[in-house]
């Protein structure tokens, strides 16, 4: 009948409101982007995933190599792996900026070197005054958010300088000209990157070019590796020419367990922190 309709359809309203006002609270908040976001309205950033760290070492034989090098540089990304199979799984450990050693006596060293798991990505952005609506989210799952850097360029010219910004979680202590970036999480786990107004740390002007490198890991899924094998590239320079090194390169040793890893924070801990 008319009335048992009604009556359906009041209690379907009842329920949806109910449901509605819950996710107004931080107590009751079960969505994790509705709790994430009361969260950030009292100054509280969840702890993203965090990727496993190992140091290695290694060295490399250039009696061989022609033209003989001063020294050797350890490209930013893939580093090592594991060897073998890891819990039926392989996994990449990356750095995040070269490492150029000098070659003493025909070797170049490369020693504790600290790599952590996960791959090396680059998102850019360019920045439009005309876009008062532009955000620069990191369109990844598993971001690190220690280990993103961000460096900003006047413009998208090859030879334009480039500035490297620091993350900051306060605002103390940061001026107009400071070079500083924010985060906050956004929808489904990446993160937004946003910076000053000129106030709280320097704005961003027109075309200004922003590259973000950062490392998208496994979490805790690669703790307790101790065996690795070379993943690199080793380059070297000389009269403007580029060289790649492909032979005396030593195995991998390591006298720890990668540790570290962890999962993103749960809304749980979230709802026990925040407040």
């Amino acid at each position: 009948t008319i009335l048992d309709v009604l009556a359906y359809n009041t209690y379907i309203t009842s329920y949806n409101a109910n449901m509605v006002s819950n996710e107004v609270f931080l107590d009751s908040a079960t969505l994790r982007e509705n709790v994430v976001s009361l969260a950030r309205n009292i100054g509280y950033l969840p702890k993203s995933r965090k990727s496993s760290t190992a140091f290695v070492s290694f060295f490399v034989d250039t009696s061989d190599i022609i033209p003989r090098p001063s020294t050797i540089t350890l490209k930013k990304g893939p580093v090592a792996s594991s060897a073998g199979n890891f819990g039926n799984a392989s996994y990449i450990f990356s750095i995040a900026e070269d490492i150029t050693v000098p070659v003493v006596d025909n070797t170049a060293s490369f020693n504790n070197i600290r790599i952590n798991e996960g791959s090396l990505l680059t998102t850019n952005f360019t920045y439009s005054s005309r876009d008062p609506n532009q955000k620069f989210i990191l369109p990844n799952i598993g971001i690190d958010t220690d280990l993103i850097t961000i460096s900003v360029k006047t413009d998208n010219s090859e030879f334009a300088p480039s500035t490297k910004y620091s993350r900051q979680d306060s605002l103390f202590d940061i001026t107009s000209d400071s070079n500083v970036f924010y985060l906050q999480e956004s929808a489904d786990e990446q993160y937004e990157v946003f910076f000053g107004d000129n106030v709280f740390g320097k704005a961003l002007e027109d075309g200004n070019f922003i590259t973000a490198n950062y490392i998208v890991s496994n979490g805790d899924a690669a703790n307790g590796i101790n065996q690795f094998q070379f993943a690199g590239r080793l380059t070297y320079s000389l009269s403007g020419a580029e060289y790649v090194v492909t032979s005396g390169i030593s195995l991998v040793s390591s006298g720890t367990k990668s540790s570290g890893g962890a999962t993103i924070e749960s809304v749980d801990s979230i709802k026990k922190y925040a407040p």
